[in-house]
């Protein structure tokens, strides 16, 4: 990478952002009084300024176009082969695909390459959420640019198999149309369990900078990209239900063959984008209810709480 790219080292970034280390200095006894922060510094608005931050951008761009263009056609290529345990190969393949772009873009931008990791490492203070919503929005471009690859390549009603889909359209018994798939609310715990185990599981041991020190890159994304397929397995056979494309566990890679796709694919989308953010959420509590010691991080001052206090107290004063 050029000399624009700030060396990776998991002591000082968590997932690939710049950490403002603690800085030593003698005890004193004399209080010193800070500024108070404005709402801009508390949301990081003067990383919009930043020229690293749109730099990393663009990893995030490409970085989903090539997951979207890559999963997708893993999945339409699978399926209509007819080979037996479908469900197997694709999570197999799954799992390779995330390890190896995770270790590709990480040095960039972190390698996101998802909105739950975003806006979740924005939720417990490892980045700010001007920089999330950064992310977030090239992440959705980038989704639909690899799906506007697969689009290119992919004709006919093939393409929908790619996406995230509650439902399918199949052929009745008498000729017409119907939908097959799974209902709303099971879809909707699915994607919710799914995405906080994704979490729980995988993405706390990036975010803890000791163990990703210890554990090395490498093997941190591996069982990163080995949760994902296990749960892509799990939730694509579990329900029995055909028709049901399994949790998502990424809504930009859900919003892209959408966009390109349209049709049934927007049926129940937002179960796509709800369920991960709730799980988002309620990782981050349960982030705050157990012993400080028994995780450590390194990142920006403030989580979702403290931007919530110091921007009631900017208006109250």
């Amino acid at each position: 990478m050029g000399s624009n790219t700030p060396d990776y080292d998991l002591e000082n970034h968590a997932c690939g952002f710049k950490i403002q280390p603690f800085i030593s200095a003698p005890m004193l006894n004399v209080d010193v009084k800070q500024p108070p922060l404005t709402l801009g510094e508390i949301l990081g608005v003067d990383e919009l300024m930043s020229l690293e931050v749109w730099q990393a951008s663009v990893g995030e761009i490409l970085g989903t176009a090539v997951l979207v263009f890559m999963l997708d056609t893993i999945i339409i290529s699978t399926v209509n082969s007819d080979v037996k345990m479908a469900s197997l190969i694709i999570s197999v393949l799954v799992a390779v695909t995330i390890t190896i772009l995770l270790l590709a873009v990480a040095p960039i931008s972190g390698g996101h390459m998802n909105p739950i990791i975003s806006f979740s490492a924005a939720l417990v203070g490892l980045i700010s959420i001007s920089r999330a919503a950064v992310y977030i929005t090239a992440q959705c471009l980038g989704a639909v640019l690899g799906a506007l690859a697969v689009r290119a390549v992919i004709a006919g009603d093939a393409f929908s198999m790619g996406g995230c889909k509650l439902r399918a359209i199949v052929t009745g018994p008498n000729g017409k149309p119907i939908y097959i798939g799974l209902e709303t609310g099971p879809a909707f715990w699915m994607e919710f369990i799914c995405c906080f185990i994704f979490l729980f599981a995988s993405i706390w041991m990036a975010y803890d900078y000791r163990q990703a020190k210890e554990l090395g890159r490498v093997k941190v994304f591996t069982y990163v990209g080995a949760v994902i397929g296990l749960l892509v397995l799990v939730s694509s056979s579990a329900t029995g239900k055909k028709g049901y494309s399994g949790a998502g566990i990424n809504p930009a890679r859900c919003f892209g063959p959408a966009v390109v796709g349209g049709g049934h694919l927007w049926d129940g989308h937002w179960v796509f984008w709800i369920a991960p953010a709730m799980a988002c959420v309620g990782f981050y509590f349960y982030t705050k209810v157990i012993p400080r010691d028994h995780h450590q991080f390194k990142g920006y001052d403030h989580d979702i709480l403290n931007v919530i206090k110091t921007a009631l107290a900017i208006r109250s004063n």
